[in-house]
């Protein structure tokens, strides 16, 4: 494919909530999608960050319309009123992506005691997706977009050990959590074809980026000089799944240059572990518990 931001469709009257927009490919696929007259809800853990980012996206573009929403996805009470909050001010959704995410921290622990990775970049995208899901249902053609990352084929589902109570490895926790994103995608797909939904989910990853997530890992600002694409190409696939009526139902894309690592969007290739259905499905369940948020059936179309 050669989809450019000169691809991307008109998207006046659609609503779009993107999951850390103040900052790296959150903030580039805001910009992208407001240019195109979305609606954008930006959902950030910092609301003087996302202030910050608003600011600067409604300079270049003040025609641009953006909702500034408070959202910690490491803490499922935020989660949950962030959910309330869209109920109570909108009747439909046509996208989430589910873009926020931490990469490779100190060992770290969420308000309800999930290690860090897990618990916000899957468990709190996990809850917040079930908790919108009617909304997105009631729009007429609703988008799930996740972002996974390459990291996931390092990853392993640790379901004797999910939280790292022993020995932590910040990077396999990484992997760990961003091949939770992708299974849950695709997981996801599935039941909502089973159950006839108007809604699609599909899984993307930013390939090689310069976003502010490698700036803390030794040597990542000599990496990003030398080797990442721009941040605006790393938010390409996750507008191209967004919005492109070439996205297909539980596709997964990203860069389609040398080893995925820059490039336009393409289908990319998942790790075989990602479509094992007994894993999903154990994940899905634990998922269920550990959250609260149970998915008994996904809404049919409106």
């Amino acid at each position: 494919m050669s989809w450019t931001p000169r691809d991307i469709p008109d998207q006046s009257g659609k609503t779009i909530v993107i999951t850390g927009a103040n900052s790296g490919i959150g903030f580039e696929a805001t910009k992208l999608l407001a240019d195109k007259g979305a609606h954008v809800i930006m959902a950030c853990r910092s609301t003087a960050r996302g202030e910050a980012a608003r600011a600067q996206i409604m300079q270049a573009l003040p025609g641009a319309k953006l909702t500034l929403k408070p959202l910690d996805l490491s803490d499922l009470k935020s989660v949950r009123d962030f959910a309330h909050t869209l109920h109570d001010e909108f009747d439909s959704l046509d996208v989430l992506l589910n873009n926020a995410g931490v990469m490779a921290p100190p060992l770290t622990r969420t308000s309800e005691g999930f290690e860090l990775q897990i618990g916000t970049n899957h468990l709190g995208h996990f809850a917040l997706t079930g908790l919108l899901l009617d909304l997105l249902s009631a729009a007429p053609a609703g988008r799930v977009v996740t972002v996974s990352s390459l990291a996931h084929r390092m990853g392993n589902i640790r379901f004797d050990d999910l939280q790292w109570q022993k020995k932590y490895s910040r990077w396999l926790a990484y992997g760990q959590s961003k091949l939770a994103n992708l299974m849950f995608a695709r997981d996801l797909q599935r039941r909502l074809q089973r159950d006839g939904a108007g809604v699609i989910s599909v899984a993307v990853h930013p390939g090689y980026s310069a976003t502010h997530l490698q700036d803390t890992m030794p040597g990542g600002k000599v990496f990003n000089a030398l080797f990442a694409q721009h941040q605006s190409q790393g938010a390409l696939p996750s507008v191209f799944a967004a919005t492109a009526a070439q996205a297909s139902p539980g596709g997964y894309y990203g860069p389609g240059g040398w080893m995925e690592l820059r490039g336009l969007p393409a289908p990319a290739r998942p790790r075989k572990l990602a479509d094992n259905h007994d894993v999903a499905q154990r994940l899905w369940q634990v998922s269920e518990q550990l959250t609260g948020v149970r998915y008994l059936s996904t809404p049919a179309a409106a």
